[in-house]
């Protein structure tokens, strides 16, 4: 169900730049971890490449669902939401894990987080309103 005042897109325009800031963010981290993989491949470890791709496969869902929720979709901004939990549960405990990843990923998964808890407030706004 299609409830088109529900949630202007002038209510996600936040929400919006924080998945494209993400999204580009996670493109960034592909890009590093290619030129690291030549220049320091023991920062471009097996566990950095599959968490690289992981989130960027979650940035991918967060952009098709925010296009869904800007078109009033009151389950895409649900599904929004419910991305972003898990994109931060997961961030904090892999972030928390010792030895697995690069000291590098560690900050930037605790970056996402961060993130992640921001865009979670954001959309929780628009869905209550």
């Amino acid at each position: 169900m299609v409830n088109s005042e529900a949630h202007a897109p002038q209510q996600l325009g936040a929400v919006s730049v924080l998945v494209g800031v993400y999204a580009a963010a996670m493109v960034g981290t592909i890009v590093v971890l290619a030129v690291m993989a030549s220049m320091a491949p023991e920062e471009a470890t097996d566990e950095a490449w599959g968490h690289a791709l992981i989130v960027m496969f979650f940035a991918i869902l967060l952009l098709v669902r925010l296009r869904s929720a800007r078109s009033g979709s009151t389950r895409a901004v649900r599904a929004l939401g419910i991305i972003a939990t898990a994109v931060l549960v997961v961030n904090l405990v892999e972030a928390a894990l010792p030895g697995v990843f690069p000291g590098w990923m560690r900050v930037e998964m605790m970056a996402i987080a961060l993130w992640m808890s921001v865009l979670l407030i954001l959309v929780r706004r628009a869905a209550g309103r």
